[in-house]
């Protein structure tokens, strides 16, 4: 079952001493928190959110009831996250991160690979990591190493061949 909820960015520290916080963004497009109105503060309540600004790769923000640097400090580390209906289109054969974690790797020979436990952006191509008994595999997120995808039952397909010649063993 997919989350409700999707992370969008995490707080970093307060800025200033008047509940301004420091974001970093887990989203491509750290603009997108411009036409944010409400996010999930961690596991707590939907707040209001307003963005000031995006600066160096950050994005800085006040929230709901955050008016002093200690409320701000009090929230370090929490996640920011927004319904998923409310997040970004993605493009087809584009799945979230969040939602490809977990999923079981087979190829296409019937060899098991393990589960995805984590995405490396590369800024090229991204690099999926798929932790089994045998220890991890690190593979090209490519169309020719991943050929099927299906997060709602948390299985990929691998090409067998693809895998032998591009993977790398960690």
């Amino acid at each position: 079952m997919l989350a409700e909820y999707l992370a969008i960015g995490e707080i970093v520290r307060p800025q200033g001493v008047r509940g301004e916080i420091k974001v970093r963004p887990l989203t491509n497009d750290p603009q997108r928190f411009f036409d944010l109105n409400q996010v999930r503060v961690g596991e707590g309540a939907e707040k209001q959110i307003h963005c000031l600004r995006v600066q160096d790769g950050y994005v800085y923000v006040r929230i709901q009831d955050v008016y002093s640097r200690e409320a701000a400090e009090e929230l370090r580390g929490a996640l920011l996250f927004v319904r998923r209906e409310e997040a970004i289109s993605l493009p087809p054969d584009t799945e979230f991160i969040c939602d490809l974690m977990g999923c079981e790797a087979t190829d296409t020979e019937g060899a098991a690979h393990g589960r995805l436990v984590d995405v490396l952006q590369t800024g090229g191509v991204d690099v999926y990591t798929f932790r089994s008994d045998a220890g991890d595999l690190m593979v090209p997120a490519l169309k020719k190493t991943i050929l099927e995808v299906d997060v709602t039952n948390k299985r990929m397909l691998l090409c067998a061949q693809a895998v032998r010649e591009t993977a790398v063993l960690a």
